[in-house]
């Protein structure tokens, strides 16, 4: 069993009196199937499952019309099983296969309110009409890889989990113990929050060099499963035009000189193709597929944040850290010496933006002055937090120093391989505890 951080949200969603469809969202292979059985084994009397993708008979069942009785009547023959609509959970997985089923949503939230009704799909985003979707009659909820403390559970340490999950942020952590997740994060660079990889890095981990050489092959085999939904979804020349971007995210992260990632250049991503307006349909496509993380950067800064993008002005960061070291050819030893040179710069960004990501900041941008840059700007309570990132020991930041001189923050942050620490309004944070910012 793997314990994950959204169980609380699915627990809130199960005992909401306004209770509606939920819609479970994210990357293939994060594990939405699994938690979603996981749960509804453990908190339902019974958990009724079909899959789209699996049997297309199906999609028939939603032809005929979009009554909830006639439809759960059917569905009860088709699994040979009673449905109790007051008590049961139903999951309705790879929903995005039918539009239909998805439409469906709408009428069981307003005539079948009582109903726990589930629906998961890796690529809602990219392969359905805005028609199909019951606008106000849904709720959604977000699935990532594991963050760095989940994958601490995974692998069977909860007590640092724990640690890095509720440790008193006034003093440092006890210095044995951030010696150990120190390790294990550099472990987790390398495995990243898949939970295929994970699973074999906890079985295998008692030889390190079998583990990491066996994840890397189930990371290679996963890269290929995401580029066989790019041909299977966007025709030919779409995919060709969306892979060719994708492998160009990890070329452009290794070209940087500073160690920090820096603008994204479409122009240098597909041959013979210029300009944002042509570039940003294989760009959307996968971020609508959650595979790839946008920052904006911005040159302003004001509340909103929002007002102040650049449409073709951001970087792009995978979504998850194992498999950026997986496509750039890293060799999985480099990570564990923790000797990568200028590639250990993004490294770290990358993993800062997935646990921002996964502690649910969805909207993540990039200061830069003239001669100065802060990796992330948060929005916290109406007040602007910005985040210096630094992969090693050394905590000073000529960046940070402009941006607080120019704009006078109340907190910052810098995240780094130092312990927990305050100096005025500066926090220190060690990069392990990314995701603690957010709730700071």
């Amino acid at each position: 069993m793997m314990k994950r951080n959204i169980t609380r949200s699915l627990t809130d969603w199960k005992s909401s009196a306004n209770r509606k469809p939920l819609i479970l969202r994210g990357a293939r292979q994060v594990g939405k199937t699994h938690i979603l059985k996981e749960f509804g084994g453990a908190t339902f009397p019974r958990c009724h499952y079909v899959n789209f993708e699996e049997d297309e008979r199906l999609g028939r069942i939603f032809e005929q019309d979009l009554k909830p009785d006639r439809i759960l009547d059917s569905l009860q023959f088709y699994l040979d099983q009673i449905i109790d609509h007051h008590h049961d959970l139903v999951i309705f997985d790879e929903i995005q296969r039918y539009p239909r089923a998805l439409t469906s949503l709408k009428y069981f939230a307003e005539d079948m309110p009582g109903l726990a009704l589930c629906a998961a799909g890796s690529l809602l985003g990219v392969t359905l009409n805005v028609d199909s979707f019951p606008v106000g009659k849904v709720q959604f909820l977000d699935m990532h890889p594991l963050s760095f403390d989940e994958f601490l559970d995974g692998v069977g340490k909860e007590r640092l989990a724990e640690l890095v999950r509720k440790h008193d942020l006034t003093q440092p952590l006890p210095e044995t113990a951030h010696e150990q997740l120190w390790d294990l994060w550099k472990h987790y660079l390398v495995v990243g929050g898949l939970p295929e990889a994970v699973n074999n890095y906890r079985e295998k981990c008692n030889n390190l060099y079998e583990a990491v050489h066996l994840i890397r092959t189930i990371q290679r085999d996963l890269l290929d499963a995401y580029l066989l939904d790019m041909a299977k979804h966007c025709g030919k020349t779409n995919a060709l035009h969306i892979e060719r971007l994708w492998r160009n995210v990890p070329t452009q992260l290794a070209r940087t000189q500073n160690g920090s990632a820096g603008k994204f250049k479409l122009r240098d991503s597909i041959p013979g193709i210029r300009g944002y307006e042509r570039l940003s349909t294989p760009l959307d496509w996968l971020e609508r597929a959650n595979l790839l993380i946008r920052v904006p950067i911005i040159e302003a800064v004001g509340t909103p944040l929002l007002g102040y993008v650049k449409e073709n002005r951001f970087k792009l960061y995978f979504f998850d850290v194992g498999l950026l070291g997986a496509m750039s050819g890293i060799a999985p030893a480099t990570f564990l010496d923790y000797d990568f040179g200028s590639y250990q710069g993004y490294v770290a960004e990358n993993f800062v933006a997935q646990e921002l990501r996964a502690a649910g900041k969805k909207n993540l941008y990039c200061w830069q002055g003239r001669t100065a840059e802060v990796e992330f700007l948060l929005e916290k309570e109406g007040e602007l937090a910005p985040v210096e990132v630094k992969s090693g020991w050394v905590t000073q930041s000529k960046s940070l120093k402009v941006y607080t001189e120019r704009y006078q923050p109340q907190k910052t942050y810098v995240l780094s391989a130092k312990n927990v620490g305050q100096r005025n309004i500066c926090h220190y944070r060690p990069l392990y505890m990314a995701s603690r910012i957010t709730s700071d």
